[in-house]
């Protein structure tokens, strides 16, 4: 039987492997389409609590993905390279 939760892990999978090749826009696109299956999961299986905390993280990384588009998100994760 194929499931959304074996679908979001396909798409995870595909995310994984799309940022190993440097391909990160279309990597995050794959992990929001990964992250809506398992809503839907988290939905039909009745867990609200689940499929509200799964939206919220959604939600920050489609913020997070449209920051990178734009250009606003630093380059590297030292806080040293503010100056």
């Amino acid at each position: 039987m194929f499931s959304f939760a074996i679908l979001g892990g396909i798409l995870l999978n595909i995310g994984a492997y799309l940022t190993y090749r440097g391909m990160i826009y279309r990597s995050v696109i794959s992990y929001l389409f990964a992250d809506l299956c398992w809503i839907i999961m988290a939905y039909e299986k009745g867990d609200m609590i689940g499929a509200v905390f799964i939206i919220i993280g959604t939600t920050f990384g489609f913020l997070a993905f449209l920051k990178m588009k734009n250009g606003a998100m630093r380059k590297s994760l030292s806080k040293d390279d503010e100056a």
